[in-house]
């Protein structure tokens, strides 16, 4: 067995004793290995649940979905971690730079773990039951889920920093609930960008579509056509299909 896979397998032995996960997280023992052991675990994790969103659509669409997750959250990690650092750093924080990407990058891979843990219950979906509206709203709640555990644990590793370790402040802790916040929206957007994921049945498959609405009404959209038992076709314009369902269309042919 490979001393990759077998730093992997600690690494997950670690979740289960918190105590001694924490302390990995702000130790410089092996500290690039362990970053990019959990870079590598997150890649692997989402890009198998974004498969798995893709697969509504088609073959192609869940090949560009097992790329736009990890994509997706490698970006919201990118543009939010650096003001993140700069301003503990200013709050007086001791914890070096990698030591806080090791922290964050935790809880990024635990978002990713409870993506793919997810899985078998999408698949149950995507396999009884056809309703698009239905299986973006699961994939909302999911990520939702996800995020909330990841933000746990990237809270309970800088407490233990500041209570244990002495090395990071109180106010720090506060400051990230709010930096929590600004992830949710940059994600959020990221993910309305870099959009279709799932991608609706009664449309072809598109790389990316064009901008138009927001995250907000799409999941609203989605809400109210559930309840209606409307058919939602992803917001997306398509020209054919409402001539075909329009008979003044149909007439002045």
């Amino acid at each position: 067995m490979s001393k990759a896979r077998l730093f992997s397998l600690q690494l997950f032995k670690d979740f289960q004793d918190k105590e001694r996960f924490f302390n990995n997280l702000t130790s410089d023992k092996e500290l690039s290995r362990r970053i990019v052991s959990q870079y590598v675990l997150l890649v692997m994790f989402s890009a198998v649940y974004g498969v798995v969103m893709g697969s509504y659509n088609s073959f192609a669409q869940a090949l560009s979905s097992g790329a736009k997750v990890p994509a997706f959250l490698t970006l919201t990690l990118l543009v939010c971690f650096p003001v993140f650092f700069i301003i503990q750093f200013v709050l007086g924080s001791k914890i070096g730079f990698l030591q806080m990407l090791n922290v964050i990058l935790c809880g990024f891979l635990m978002v990713s773990l409870i993506m793919v843990a997810f899985a078998p219950i999408v698949i149950f979906f995507l396999i009884t039951g056809d309703n698009y509206a239905f299986i973006k709203l699961l994939h909302v709640a999911i990520f939702a889920v996800s995020g909330f555990f990841g933000a746990k644990t990237m809270i309970e590793a800088l407490r233990h920093c500041c209570e244990k370790s002495k090395v990071y402040p109180k106010v720090g802790v506060v400051v990230f609930r709010f930096w929590v916040v600004i992830l949710a929206f940059v994600g959020m957007q990221l993910a309305w960008n870099l959009r279709p994921f799932i991608g609706s049945r009664n449309l072809k498959f598109e790389l990316f579509r064009q901008r138009e609405g927001n995250f907000y009404l799409a999941v609203a959209r989605s809400l109210r056509n559930l309840v209606e038992g409307e058919t939602d076709n992803g917001g997306d314009k398509n020209p054919e299909a409402n001539d075909a369902n329009n008979p003044d269309s149909v007439r002045s042919r």
